[in-house]
């Protein structure tokens, strides 16, 4: 059977794209050798990779994503190869597809960037944000290499390593009697309007721990981005719960929230660095997973340092 490691190369993409424009667009060449590659791949299987869908782009066969995890394996080793050949194993390049959770964005993508300029010019970080079920998808369509996510909601077949685990904290309005408290049980604010993060699985967990501590959450506003949540809060609309802490009190608006610890027993929420587990991790996605978990680290150093001061 003659397939090309070009073809499958083109495969891939357009898999990852959906789109044979867009696979065309990535690897700079004709859509006519793209369209090509796929139609001669798929005349050697002898099955059909894609559905063509007129102007809404491809859409995997089940046979299409069983090829896929196999040619994206084949394509991981023949990268390991030529890197072992190379020797330097501290120089990696090309691109690394990432997807984030939107609400962890911010809060790592940009400095992780700046840190894989500075240690690995020649490597690429590109950035698909979407909310858990996006990733998952990502990763399951070739979409992405890596997702930095929650663990929330990540199928069987995607393999996690732990970044960070956070405990949940009750957001409040900087006026609020209760704001100055170190610790409040959530029944004491049982009576009070819930401002939630309204994301899939977010939405649930933060429903979950409300209900186990015996509090029937009464929800006034809910939105998907975390920065409107603290928003609503800040001009007295509610409380919340959240997970991410900004190093500052201040909203968009300039408006102030109040970080309040729980007292009751609830669960911790890890982030984790995600991927198939049929894929075989690069050099490049090894060069991203190290960072990320250097600039955790030394977030957590620095953390440490000011609340021992």
């Amino acid at each position: 059977m003659d397939i090309t490691l070009t073809q499958l190369r083109y495969f891939s993409e357009a898999a990852a794209q959906l789109s044979m424009t867009g696979a065309a667009e990535r690897l700079k060449v004709a859509q006519s050798a793209v369209s090509s590659a796929v139609a001669q791949v798929e005349k050697q299987l002898g099955s059909q990779l894609f559905i063509r869908q007129r102007a809404k782009g491809l859409l995997l066969t089940q046979s299409g994503e069983l090829f896929l995890k196999d040619a994206n394996a084949v394509l991981a080793h023949l990268e390991e190869i030529v890197e072992n050949a190379k020797g330097d194993q501290s120089r990696v390049s090309g691109v690394v597809r990432l997807a984030c959770f939107s609400t962890l964005a911010p809060f790592h993508i940009p400095e992780l960037v700046s840190r894989l300029k500075a240690e690995h010019p020649e490597l690429v970080l590109e950035v698909l944000e979407a909310d858990a079920a996006g990733c998952a998808r990502a990763l399951s369509e070739g979409q992405a290499d890596l997702a930095l996510c929650y663990e929330l909601g990540l199928p069987e077949n995607v393999a996690m390593n732990t970044v960070s685990s956070a405990r949940p904290y009750i957001a409040l309005p900087m006026e609020h009697e209760l704001a100055g408290e170190t610790a409040l049980k959530l029944q004491q604010l049982s009576d009070e309007p819930f401002i939630l993060l309204d994301m899939p699985h977010s939405r649930e967990l933060m429903l979950s721990i409300l209900r186990n501590a015996g509090v029937e959450p009464k929800v006034r506003y809910q939105s998907a981005s975390y920065e409107t949540v603290r928003t609503f809060v800040a001009h007295s609309h509610g409380y919340s719960i959240l997970h991410q802490r900004p190093t500052h009190s201040s909203t968009y608006d300039g408006n102030q929230v109040a970080m309040v610890e729980i007292a009751d027993k609830v669960p911790e929420l890890r982030t984790v660095l995600a991927y198939l587990r049929s894929q075989r991790p690069t050099g490049r996605m090894r060069a991203v997973a190290e960072a990320v978990h250097a600039q955790v680290a030394e977030r957590a150093t620095i953390s440490l340092a000011k609340n021992t001061r």
